[in-house]
């Protein structure tokens, strides 16, 4: 998911949304309303939580009142859930991307706000969790502080004069449509990082549309440009995980002619929520067999349109036989690419090989070698030696 519009001039300062585009708040605020809908007997509707992202707290326990039918005030609701959510702020998690986006400007001297429909304290608070962000900040601005929240351009024209730089020379960057409609009615560049799946075709109004802040290329709009890709991928903090291998869909072998071995995706959940889909690569311990190159995917699959994200990695060897219900452990190291849908069968056939082909030759330099070596990886094979 990347689409962009041709942007002529340069821009000089960035202004950053909070929940949802540098913070992983949705999956806490998804947690926290589900308790708190359980007590009057309702189960949260994950479908719905599009009506409360990017708004305040009062439009957004406004919207749930109103959507569950719930026997009490906005009020009344609202110090229900407050009280949890503060115990929560410092168990919210960056999202990836966001703490190299923020070193990045701030080692090169490009001047941030930040601007969220959230009140200053609550900012504030989130904001204690994370070493170096509050310092960050040339401005910082709460929903609290202006008259009316996003949609409203308020807030981000707040931003500007803070700064004191004209509106037009700023770039937003944003999870929500009322984000993204503020943004553009102040008059600034927006780029649009959606939080929520398969929603990209309402943000036609942004300049640009990424899969998230690791696919942002912020020399497109005469920013510093990220230089960390290597030869077409880019290093990130290992993450592990391991299971039984399962057969999938059945389309990897049948239909793509690359088999695939999927690990049960319902069991990494919680993992997945920190993960944003797209391609990665890395190593892969079969315990029976031994440690490979693999490619892997992460996500909704937008050719096939899955319901479920899903995990499907590739093996890049030639196997003789199957080997569903071995242990397979897998040892994330890189990043690759965003989900993309694509116009034929054919063209995301050859582009799967070509992801291919850039995780088997990236795996052969030092910085992601070293992790063939991985504790974990090792472990399984060492238990079924041990067996033998």
């Amino acid at each position: 998911m990347a689409s962009s519009k041709t942007m002529a001039s340069l821009l000089s300062h960035v202004i950053l949304d909070l929940d949802g585009t540098l913070l992983n708040t949705d999956c806490i605020v998804n947690q926290v309303i589900k308790l708190s809908l359980v007590k009057y007997g309702k189960k949260w509707d994950g479908k719905m939580a599009h009506r409360i992202v990017g708004k305040t707290p009062f439009e957004a326990a406004a919207a749930i009142v109103e959507d569950y039918q719930l026997p009490c005030s906005i009020e009344e609701f609202i110090s229900i859930i407050t009280p949890t959510f503060s115990d929560q702020w410092c168990n919210i998690k960056a999202l990836p991307g966001a703490n190299r986006l923020i070193e990045h400007l701030r080692s090169n001297k490009v001047p941030m706000a930040l601007a969220s429909n959230s009140p200053k304290l609550n900012i504030e608070a989130k904001l204690s969790c994370h070493l170096g962000w509050k310092e960050s900040f040339s401005a910082i601005v709460g929903g609290n502080e202006v008259e009316i929240g996003k949609p409203s351009p308020k807030i981000f024209l707040e931003a500007a004069k803070r700064m004191n730089v004209d509106p037009s020379l700023c770039l937003v960057i944003e999870d929500s449509l009322p984000g993204v409609m503020a943004g553009k009615a102040a008059g600034m560049v927006v780029v649009a990082v959606p939080s929520l799946p398969k929603q990209a075709a309402l943000y036609s109004s942004a300049d640009e549309v990424i899969n998230s802040l690791l696919d942002l290329h912020p020399e497109k709009w005469g920013l510093p440009a990220f230089e960390d890709w290597i030869e077409g991928t880019l290093p990130i903090d290992p993450w592990f995980i391991g299971g039984p291998v399962i057969k999938g869909f059945g389309r990897g072998s049948k239909v793509l002619g690359i088999p695939t071995a999927n690990l049960a995706a319902e069991n990494f959940s919680d993992l997945l929520s920190d993960h944003t889909s797209g391609v990665y690569f890395g190593w892969a311990g079969l315990s029976n067999r031994g440690i490979y190159k693999m490619v892997m995917s992460i996500g909704w699959n937008p050719y096939f349109d899955n319901t479920e994200k899903t995990i499907e990695p590739w093996l890049l060897h030639t196997f003789d036989e199957d080997f569903y219900g071995e242990e397979l452990r897998l040892a994330i190291v890189g990043y690759i690419r965003p989900e993309a849908n694509f116009p034929s069968l054919e063209s995301l056939i050859a582009r799967i090989h070509e992801d291919g082909r850039i995780a088997e030759k990236a795996l052969d330099l030092p910085i992601y070698a070293s992790y063939k070596d991985s504790p974990y990886l090792a472990t399984s094979l060492q238990q079924q030696s041990n067996c033998q």
